[in-house]
């Protein structure tokens, strides 16, 4: 019993140590993300209970802290530039994953979660549509299962083919934005190819994000269910709102630097956190007809996106 107590405290010291060390510079967001699967894999994660509570409230956190290093124009300019391409491609993305979901004799539940998850940002949309279509408890974990494990992986791919094509930061945190399913890869990933990435990454997924609520309404109606309520991502507001202080504001200039740079260290946190869920047992539930759903799908969008940034 005394072993098993002595084990116990070992594996929370070392969790604790790779978080406060990919809260430091030396760990960059794919690293993060890779210690927190290599632990989940080898040792187990002994905070995974507590965990999934506090990865989304980190995330937003970060996020409005990144919103102090962005100017009103450069938020502006950015969401501009991203809203034709967000519009087609989640328009794109719905209609081809309901034609995949045919295909592949999938769940209408479970293809519309990798649809939306794909379409606008990852988990916090299959989040926000789950109550409303009301899946199956393993629907649910296996749309966020392949969307996750998805998602990691470009958190590695994605840079590489940009330094590969040599995208401009522009270029690239558009990219990002439309083609990676999540928030935190989203950011992780622009973040390390350069800041006017991360800057336009970060605006445009945010925007796209938004696109949450006109599709919560029609999914409504796909699914006959008017009693379920919206989830609302109000984190935006303060997003915004911390780009209008730091633009109006010169108090502010002071700040944003540590502010920024506490954000990104905030993210690489997230990303550690949420490979630290990521285990083979989870990984192992995917199927093969879903996943492959899931990925055509990612690769549409991935290089559709990337044909029009270009051209």
């Amino acid at each position: 019993m005394q072993h098993y107590i002595q084990n116990k405290v070992l594996l929370k010291i070392i969790f604790i140590a790779l978080a406060v060390l990919c809260l430091t510079p030396i760990v960059s967001s794919p690293i993060a993300l890779a210690l927190g699967f290599a632990l989940a894999v080898f040792t187990g994660n002994p905070f995974e209970k507590h965990l999934h509570q506090y990865i989304h409230l980190l995330l937003q956190i970060s996020i409005v802290g990144l919103g102090f290093g962005l100017k009103l124009d450069e938020a502006f300019e950015a969401g501009k530039t991203g809203f034709f391409l967000t519009v087609v491609s989640i328009l794109t993305v719905m209609i081809l994953g309901s034609v995949l979901g045919k295909v592949f004799k999938l769940e209408k539940k479970l293809s519309y979660l990798l649809s939306v998850g794909t379409a606008i940002c990852g988990g916090s949309a299959i989040a926000a549509v789950s109550p409303i279509i009301k899946p199956g408890t393993k629907e649910i974990s296996l749309g966020l299962a392949i969307i996750f494990t998805l998602n990691s992986i470009a958190l590695f791919v994605y840079p590489a083919i940009g330094h590969l094509l040599q995208l401009s930061q522009e270029q690239f945190g558009l990219w990002c934005a439309v083609g990676i399913h999540d928030t935190s890869s989203v950011v992780g990933a622009a973040g390390k190819y350069g800041d006017e990435a991360l800057k336009i990454a970060t605006t445009v997924k945010l925007a796209r994000a938004l696109w949450i609520i006109p599709v919560s309404v029609i999914t409504m109606f796909i699914f006959k269910n008017k009693e379920s309520k919206i989830k609302i991502p109000w984190f935006i507001g303060w997003f915004i709102l911390a780009i209008v202080l730091n633009t109006y504001f010169p108090v502010f200039d002071h700040f944003s630097g540590p502010v920024t740079a506490l954000a990104k260290s905030g993210l690489n946190l997230t990303l550690f956190f949420i490979g630290s869920t990521l285990s083979v047992k989870a990984l192992k539930t995917i199927g093969i007809k879903p996943l492959a759903a899931a990925v055509i799908l990612w690769v549409a969008i991935s290089v559709g996106s990337l044909l029009y940034i270009v051209g």
